[in-house]
Parts: C-alpha cells; sequence; structure tokens
C-alpha cells in the first residue's frame, strides 16, 4: 500500500461539486506531477491530500489512517505542504519564516536547537535565499518570497512534501533551480513529491509519474513516456500538436501546432459540426 491515497472522493466548495467520485495513489518516492487546464481540480486535489480540504464524500489515507482523523502534528511532521497564495505576517523576517518549518519538531521537551538552526540555514541555502535571512519578507519581490516559502517547506524536512505551482513568479532559471532541487530530494533523498505544474514540458521532464486531469477526472496516469502523447494534449488540453523526444534529456517534448494549423482545424471541426 502506498502511503498517500484518495478513494472514492468527492470535492466540492459550498454547493459547487469540483471532482466527484475520484481515486488516485501517489507511489512511494516517486516524484508526482499533476497536470490539467485551469479549473480541471489539480489545486483541490492537492489540498485534500494535504487535509486543508475535507472530501464530501470519500476518504484520504496517509500510511493507512483517514487523514481527517489524525493530530495536526503528526500529518505536519509526515507531510509537508506549499500552498498556491501564501501570506506571511507581517514584520516577519526570512530567516523567522522558514525557521516556522520546525514548528512540528518541537515540543515541551524539545526546543529549539543547533540541529534546527542547521536545518533552517540548509534549506535557505539550499533555495538561494541565505543572504536574504535578516530582510524582512514583505519587502521582497514574488520570486524571492517564494522560494521562502519553498525553504520553509524543506525546512519542514518530511517524507512526504506537497507543492502547489511552486515555480510561480520565478523567472526560467529559477524555475529549473527549483525543479532541478525538487529532483535531488526524489532521488538522492528518496522523498515522496507531489506538484501542480502548469508547464506539461517541465511536467513530462522531471516527473516520474503524471497525473493528467480534465473537469475532475483522470484521464490518464503513467510515466511521461507512456501516456504523453499527441492525442493526450488534445483530449486534456484542446490543443493540436506533435510530441517529440527533448534533445537533453529524451523524454516527451510537446511542440504546438502553428497558428494557422490550429486555426484551420478550428474551422474544419466547427464545418463538421455544423453538417451533423
Amino acid at each position: 500500500m502506498n502511503r498517500l491515497s484518495a478513494e472514492n472522493v468527492t470535492l466540492a466548495y459550498d454547493q459547487r461539486v469540483i471532482a466527484e467520485q475520484l481515486s488516485v495513489e501517489i507511489p512511494d518516492q516517486s516524484f508526482t506531477v499533476i497536470v490539467g487546464p485551469n479549473a480541471c481540480g489539480k489545486s483541490t486535489l492537492l489540498r485534500a491530500l494535504s487535509r486543508m480540504l475535507k472530501p464530501s464524500e470519500g476518504r484520504v489515507l496517509l500510511d493507512g489512517n483517514v487523514i481527517q482523523s489524525m493530530p495536526a502534528k503528526k500529518v505536519a511532521r509526515t507531510l509537508g505542504l506549499l500552498p498556491q497564495s501564501s501570506v506571511a505576517p507581517d514584520g516577519i523576517t526570512v530567516a523567522d519564516l522558514v525557521g516556522r518549518g520546525r514548528y512540528p519538531h518541537q515540543g515541551i521537551l524539545r526546543q529549539w536547537s543547533t540541529e534546527d538552526e542547521r536545518v533552517v540555514q540548509e534549506s535557505m541555502r539550499q533555495t538561494g535565499v541565505a543572504e536574504l535571512g535578516d530582510r524582512y519578507v514583505d519587502e521582497l519581490s514574488g520570486g524571492q518570497r517564494q522560494r521562502v516559502w519553498i525553504a520553509m517547506a524543506l525546512a519542514q524536512q518530511t517524507p512526504l512534501l506537497l507543492l502547489d505551482e511552486p515555480t510561480t513568479y520565478l523567472d526560467i532559471q529559477h524555475q529549473i533551480d527549483v525543479l532541478d532541487l525538487c529532483a535531488e530530494l526524489h532521488e538522492e533523498q528518496g522523498r515522496t513529491l507531489v506538484a501542480v505544474l502548469h508547464d506539461l514540458n517541465h511536467a513530462a521532464r522531471y516527473a516520474t509519474h503524471l497525473i493528467a486531469l480534465r473537469e475532475g477526472r483522470v484521464i490518464a496516469e503513467g510515466a511521461p513516456k507512456d501516456i504523453v502523447t499527441a492525442g493526450l494534449v488534445e483530449e486534456v488540453f484542446g490543443l493540436r500538436c506533435q510530441v517529440i523526444d527533448d534533445p537533453e534529456t529524451g523524454t516527451p517534448l510537446v511542440v504546438p501546432a502553428a497558428r494557422k494549423a490550429r486555426a484551420g482545424s478550428a474551422v474544419g471541426k466547427a464545418a463538421a459540426t455544423e453538417a451533423s
């Protein structure tokens, strides 16, 4: 049994159902990436897997236990989360915010230690924010703040790490740096990572396991080389394309059809619809 899974969950905000009877298993020690068009349920699924959203039906299991019934601190020592939109408290420094990632490891008999300080400094170094430790978070650029939040998630030192659009606000160099770091956490430390990404080519390059969603349903899942095809991209995203081998990694690389070719396809579909 894998450590994290969702069984027949229905996910909704108030009365608006986002996904119904959805089941997924996150392979242990994988780098799983969830992809799909806007508003298909990617972030909603991640929120449910992290206990931030309670399913109206079904259950999410962590280590065989219903995650909603587990003590919060036990969940926090096992599963870390980088939400999509995080807001730091006013007047907090970078080092203090990253240090909050150590909270699950604190207790009455376990106060702040040199090990905590070492983990915080290492997490800041890994994300390239070590020199910002004394700066106030609200003074930073969007990209710098995103890297600080990632550092806090790393400082939590959990075997499972969930990341909702971790490359948001980052330029291309820092996007690759963050994804390289995720790959290292998976490959060298054996951590299980689950990320929501918008860039399908980044997902295909870095993921070991891909979950493609559309309208709250799993359309396909598996290794990128096995499932990323032109047909899948058109079914999930409505985009005509070619899928070729990435010249650097050999992983699938999606090349959208030229604008005129896509426009011609749309006209042809419209004509066929009218004829029928």
